[in-house]
């Protein structure tokens, strides 16, 4: 399975990405006969090697002649389902169009189906979307990420009129996002690039631990010679079974030695219903010789705002100490298996897929039924792995996998 590492460090564009691609070994021959299988015409698209910065990079150049259609969401996605391409290319570039489609509608406050796209629904627009996803089917990508975007600062000139950077639809598609302006003035990422970016990349942050095999450099139109105006592209190869699940999350953390017992319980019920993963109280000795907690909180990163906000609002705490962490856990499957008191559901941690390592009977299912039939807990866990274990060797007997 091939994974690619988004790292935006001057923006992103529908042209850089079709340039880091080709760069990376797509056949430009091949994306133009892909790209045939489109009603349009009037277009040539070609690439060249230029330098930015110093670093050598592919730009891809889509010329079309000019034309005045708006086109609506709808005309795109038909003309995309009507080609020839691979399902999972009309997939992605439908996806990614329907993206930009509810961006502009929220800015403009209107139906998504009114939605006339200008800028988005020129030709070379369409060419880079489709292409890009195309280029991403051929070489064979399932997994991606990105680092922080950089979107530039200052105006941006749209059929709309002058409109800050990052463009308002931009800005709305990078919600959630980790971004920033950046050195440079003037839009380094476009609504396009934005658009591709979170159709394809699913984790934002730094460098993920990888080996990679080949580095591409899709350039930007501009040629600024004191900065690199390109995308790059990391291409690695994952297992297609991954050992262990990989998670960009956040530790949110704060130390308090002048709150009531009371309060604690309270702040927990607080945290895990605005999205907290895990809370944990830990008893720690603080200065002037005072008892104290450490709260720690494991957070998704889209949730960490509302958080901070429970943890400095519904505590005595004046500040909060925010960390980025990996986390890697075994993969995880929940099984309903009869045992001699009825149906509990049981926990079974994997490796690679397919190898089973632990078997943990859910906790709340083995005390309904201890209370429910005047038995032991610790009998009742007992018997709850046995029988998962049984049920477990009866599917290896029937070669049946575990994951299914």
């Amino acid at each position: 399975m091939k994974s690619v590492h988004f790292d935006c460090f001057s923006g992103i564009s529908g042209d850089m990405v079709l340039g880091a691609f080709v760069d990376l070994g797509v056949p430009l021959t091949e994306l133009r006969e892909a790209l045939r299988s489109l009603p349009l015409d009037g277009y040539s698209i070609e690439s060249r090697k230029v330098h930015r910065g110093g670093i050598l990079a592919t730009q891809v150049i889509v010329e079309c002649r000019s034309e005045h259609v708006h086109r609506r969401l709808s005309d795109i996605c038909a003309m995309i389902s009507h080609s020839s391409l691979p399902p999972r290319t009309k997939q992605r570039a439908i996806s990614c169009f329907q993206l930009l489609g509810e961006a502009e509608a929220r800015v403009h406050g209107m139906p998504v189906e009114l939605v006339h796209f200008h800028e988005v629904g020129a030709v070379d627009a369409i060419i880079d979307i489709v292409g890009s996803m195309w280029c991403a089917e051929f070489l064979g990508i399932e997994h991606a990420t990105a680092s922080e975007v950089v979107v530039g600062s200052g105006r941006v000139k749209t059929a709309h009129g002058e409109l800050p950077v990052p463009a308002p639809a931009t800005a709305l598609l990078l919600e959630g996002v980790p971004v920033t302006s950046g050195e440079r003035s003037g839009e380094l990422t476009t609504p396009t690039g934005a658009a591709i970016l979170r159709t394809l990349a699913t984790e934002f942050g730094t460098l993920p631990l990888l080996t990679y095999e080949k580095i591409g450099y899709g350039a930007g139109s501009r040629d600024d010679k004191n900065f690199a105006n390109c995308l790059r592209l990391f291409l690695s190869s994952l297992p297609n079974n991954p050992p262990v699940e990989h998670r960009k999350l956040v530790l949110v953390q704060t130390e308090i030695d002048d709150m009531p017992g009371e309060y604690a319980g309270y702040l927990q019920e607080r945290l895990f219903h605005d999205g907290a993963l895990d809370v944990v109280f830990a008893p720690i000795q603080m200065k002037k010789n005072r008892p104290g907690i450490s709260i720690q909180c494991l957070v998704e990163i889209e949730k960490l705002a509302a958080i901070k906000g429970v943890l400095l609002r519904e505590s005595t705490t004046f500040g909060v100490k925010v960390i980025h962490i990996d986390r890697y856990c075994l993969q995880r499957e929940i099984h309903e298996i009869n045992c001699t008191w009825g149906k509990i559901r049981v926990k079974i941690a994997l490796w690679s897929g397919n190898e089973v390592l632990k078997v943990a009977p859910e906790y709340e299912d083995c005390r309904r039924i201890a209370l429910e039939h005047g038995v032991p807990l610790p009998r009742v866990y007992d018997e709850a792995k046995r029988a998962a274990l049984r049920w477990l060797e009866q599917r290896w007997e029937q070669g049946i996998p575990s994951t299914e």
